[in-house]
């Protein structure tokens, strides 16, 4: 029986990369040794990483102006990078706070400078993103920092603000699911384990003038700059994470680039809602329908007894990772790239079962 990982991260990699990492694993390009065993100052390992970015850039359609960094430490370590290399000395930044991800990275970047918060829905218990007309940007800030997409609360932008300062995303759960034009951010991170690749590398996007911000204070392995200058190889990069992100970006592009996965993505997510909508009540899901994500699905069914009934059964039809962040329970079903429509459609036909039979 196939199974599928509805979990948030580390999610499930599409079947042919995985595929093909197996068959190159022990015996890379005829080396005899895999790719995590080869020095990545060797031109294999160099091939990889210049494919991966060319990969990226192709993409997302990313101009020279733009460096693109293999990194470690995942978003977390951005909450802390992004203040310090681009806060301007005695200056602030305006955050966005839609979900416990912003809310960290509002936490961080409170010990680089001063923060303000320009719109928060944590009153609503960050059920729908602040409606972005009403927003106040100042062209004084540093930058404006929002999350693209929330995974535990299973909110999302899809559209974004228009400000005169470097905007700044972590778009962690969301990156190239769609088409953006990345040349609205000043910089853009993102940790690979959703969309990407395996955990272990993030990939960060900045506009090389902001690479000119960083105070001579900051430590050099905390440098944009650093990792620009030596095309993230200033010290041993996540080899392994980088070679499955350059085989995932190979096989997002034969499949036809993003926008042929966004038209994928709207199908999933809209099948899943319209269960949930059309179930009398059964299934609930308790965000803004403007908001809603196309990534994290998440709802509610009429007791935590069902839902852990639910999660339980689900588990042993081939469906895992199910169950709610432990701060918000309920169900969610995260429906990244690599989760084919035939697991939707699994999951819809388990629901519409598990609703006749307890309904």
């Amino acid at each position: 029986m196939r199974v599928y990982n509805f979990s948030a991260g580390p999610a499930m990699l599409p079947t042919p990369v995985m595929e093909r990492a197996q068959q190159e694993f022990c015996n890379y390009r005829g080396t005899g040794c895999g790719i995590m065993e080869l020095t990545h100052r060797g031109k294999h390992f160099e091939e990889v990483i210049d494919r991966a970015e060319k990969n990226v850039r192709k993409l997302m359609g990313i101009s020279d102006n733009y460096a693109v960094l293999f990194l470690q430490g995942g978003a977390s370590m951005q909450f802390s990078m992004v203040p310090m290399n681009i806060m301007l000395p005695g200056g602030f930044a305006e955050y966005a706070d839609t979900g416990t991800w912003s809310s960290k990275a509002i936490k961080e970047a409170k010990n680089f400078g001063t923060v303000k918060v320009i719109a928060s829905s944590k009153d609503i218990k960050y059920t729908k993103i602040p409606d972005i007309r009403h927003w106040k940007p100042s062209k004084d800030a540093s930058y404006l920092h929002i999350t693209s997409n929330n995974t535990i609360y299973g909110t999302q932008y899809h559209s974004f603000p228009d400000v005169e300062v470097p905007l700044v995303s972590d778009m962690s759960s969301d990156i190239m699911s769609k088409v953006i034009d990345v040349n609205k951010f000043g910089l853009i991170y993102a940790g690979a384990q959703k969309n990407l690749g395996p955990s272990g590398v993030t990939l960060v996007i900045i506009r090389k003038d902001l690479l000119k911000r960083t105070p001579e204070t900051v430590p050099t392995m905390l440098r944009y700059s650093t990792h620009a200058d030596e095309q993230s190889m200033f010290n041993t990069p996540p080899t392994f994470s980088v070679y499955m992100l350059a085989l995932v970006t190979d096989w997002l592009l034969e499949i036809g680039g993003l926008s042929v996965m966004e038209e994928i993505n709207n199908s999933k997510s809209e099948a899943l809602y319209e269960t949930i909508d059309s179930s009398n009540g059964f299934y609930k899901n308790p965000n803004d329908p403007a908001s809603r994500s196309k990534m994290n699905v998440v709802f509610r069914l009429p007791s935590e007894e069902l839902e852990d009934k639910f999660v339980k059964e689900a588990t042993a039809e081939g469906m895992i990772g199910l169950k709610g962040h432990r701060s918000a329970g309920g169900i969610r079903a995260s429906i990244y790239n690599a989760m084919p429509l035939a697991g939707v459609e699994r999951l819809i036909d388990f629901m519409q079962e598990f609703q006749k039979i307890n309904g």
